[in-house]
């Protein structure tokens, strides 16, 4: 068995009408590990509904700030937790409206307008959290260089361990693997009909979640949500 992996996301509280669709979207409770009812949508039979939503069915509906990482040797999941919540302590909330939008072809939530403080949010979890995480090792390393990474990706893999940070950085709640035409605008148009009274309120950021990856490629759950001050 390969060792646990970690991650710091931003994620809806249980209540959140938020956290019910994207649960019913994925098929699958982030909090419980437990598949849950899946929501369909016109032309699609429930196997291709589960093939469209594979991977952010695993990982969890969230917005990454630090991407998995193994525990340094020195480290303890104990540890990590009690640094996180004295970090979300001292966080304060904020609003960020959010849209249905495609990123690379995959569909997800992002924000509306640039927002300079999920992107500080972001950037004090990379480096604040960095002492956590052991070294990336050569598969994790070799997945990664597979996108295709400019140099600027190649530099921030190699010194935090995941190319999209700092000002590669873009807030995104996946919602569905990578899409080709027609599906990929069929899906999008439904997405975004079935979200628009969903966001007509902006996503509140509250809280730092912790999610674990028990072991590699199985399903991350959510192990902690440490809500901000205020």
């Amino acid at each position: 068995m390969t060792a646990a992996r970690f991650a710091l996301y931003a994620a809806p509280s249980a209540e959140s009408p938020l956290e019910h669709f994207a649960a019913a979207w994925l098929g699958r409770s982030s909090r419980s590990g437990e598949p849950v009812a899946q929501r369909g949508m016109p032309g699609l039979d429930g196997e291709r509904m589960a093939g469209i939503t594979a991977s952010p069915r695993r990982y969890g509906f969230h917005a990454t700030l630090k991407a998995p990482f193994a525990l340094a040797e020195a480290m303890s999941a104990d540890g990590l937790h009690e640094a996180a919540q004295s970090f979300a302590r001292r966080r304060a909330a904020f609003d960020l409206p959010l849209r249905v939008a495609s990123l690379d072809r995959f569909l997800a939530l992002v924000p509306t307008e640039p927002s300079p403080a999920v992107h500080e949010l972001a950037d004090e979890c990379v480096r604040l959290f960095d002492r956590f995480r052991a070294p990336a090792d050569a598969v994790e390393l070799a997945k990664r260089r597979a996108a295709g990474l400019n140099p600027r990706q190649e530099a921030c893999l190699t010194r935090w361990g995941y190319p999209y940070v700092f000002d590669e950085f873009r807030y995104h709640m996946t919602l569905t693997e990578r899409l080709a035409d027609p599906l990929h605008d069929e899906v999008l148009g439904h997405l975004r009909q079935v979200t628009e009274a969903l966001l007509a309120e902006p996503f509140r950021v509250d809280a730092l979640a912790v999610f674990e990856e028990p072991e590699r490629g199985a399903p991350f759950v959510m192990t902690a949500r440490y809500p901000f001050l205020s």
